[in-house]
């Protein structure tokens, strides 16, 4: 990564506190882990942003704290329910010899043989946490759906041995599945709007606006 994130002290302190630093463009985190002690920080929101759409989420970030450049993972988001926004991450500081576990997204590719046949494909997990070297953390993990049939899936177990690392989920967890799809009743539909018309049928006055 060629580019190295700046990172502020910050104290701690009231939510009103937190509202003017990210109005002023200011992302608050928190990092800990490898020779970091538990340090409330900020980033440039901006830098962060660019760096994320580069790298990806799941990549080894290099940040200067204090004059000592670590490498960090991102471990969690917090974002604003209403603008979805991003208010605070938590990054881990970690050691690039050894393996950690880390949160890894699911892509599903190839249009499967249930969906061709009218199914809906149905993915339950969207992450898998893996044990990995920083230096290997994939982008995602691609799971090929094309021969997933109609009540149909594929688990954990059918994939654990296609990838270069250790995957911490359980071998019954679901990655995609396709269902049926939901058959709706011709007898029921509509009969809202019947409904509607007997009601003026009988010469009820009709709602004002």
């Amino acid at each position: 990564m060629d580019i190295i994130l700046e990172a502020k002290n910050r104290e701690t302190g009231a939510r009103s506190t937190l509202t003017k630093l990210r109005n002023k463009g200011q992302l608050p985190a928190v990092i800990y882990g490898y020779n970091v002690d538990n340090k409330p920080v900020t980033l440039d929101y901006k830098e962060m942003s660019k760096a994320v759409q580069k790298y990806g989420r799941t990549s080894v970030f290099k940040i200067n704290l204090e004059g000592k450049q670590i490498n960090a993972v991102v471990t969690d988001v917090q974002r604003c329910a209403l603008k979805g926004t991003v208010k605070h991450i938590d990054l881990l500081s970690i050691n690039m010899a050894e393996e950690l576990e880390v949160d890894v997204p699911v892509t599903v590719t190839g249009e499967s043989v249930g969906v061709k046949e009218g199914g809906v494909l149905m993915q339950p997990v969207r992450e898998l946490k893996i044990k990995v070297k920083p230096s290997e953390i994939p982008e995602s993990i691609e799971v090929d759906a094309s021969n997933v049939g109609m009540n149909e899936s594929i688990s954990v177990a059918e994939i654990r041995n296609t990838v270069p690392f250790e995957i911490v989920n359980a071998d019954e967890d679901t990655l995609v599945s396709v269902t049926p799809p939901v058959v709706v009743n011709d007898d029921t539909a509509g009969q809202g709007d019947t409904e509607v018309q007997d009601i003026k049928a009988t010469g009820a006055p009709e709602s004002q606006s």
